[in-house]
């Protein structure tokens, strides 16, 4: 992703603590707290106030390049907009692998609205067979 031209897409004056904040995100896996963003910023030495931390985060989510999700107890973390992570299904008999989205999305906002949860991390382990080996199988069984 190309930091500057994504901040003048959105209209955003490009300044070295935005690029660096942007850089962050775009690395991470997950959403990332305030905190844990100006920690990374300043792991080298003084790069950014908090307050320009968080400025630059509320920036941002006014122009769309970021979500905040609420963590409760007036916590927020952030993530690049449409920035999903993916899964790998493994077929368990001949091991062929495909790349999916991450369906976590849709749940977090199930779990948010039913029960006031807001999900901070997931681990999802899914067994699979593919349709090749799906065949086989009942094909074998049905003998």
């Amino acid at each position: 992703m190309d930091l500057k031209m994504c901040l003048k897409n959105h209209n955003i004056k490009s300044t070295k603590c935005r690029i660096k904040i942007l850089d962050i995100l775009s690395k991470a896996n997950d959403a990332l707290t305030v905190e844990s963003i100006y920690n990374s910023c300043n792991s080298e030495g003084k790069f950014a106030d908090l307050s320009t931390v968080y400025r630059s985060l509320d920036l941002f989510e006014e122009k769309n390049v970021v979500s905040k999700v609420d963590l409760g107890n007036g916590k927020y973390s952030y993530k690049i907009k449409g920035k999903t992570h993916k899964h790998i299904l493994k077929c368990n008999m001949c091991n062929k692998e495909i790349e999916i989205e991450c369906p976590m999305d849709q749940v977090e906002e199930i779990i948010k609205n039913k029960t006031g949860f807001v999900l901070i991390d997931h681990e999802l382990k899914m067994k699979a067979l593919c349709s090749d080996c799906m065949n086989k199988f009942n094909k074998d069984r049905d003998k």
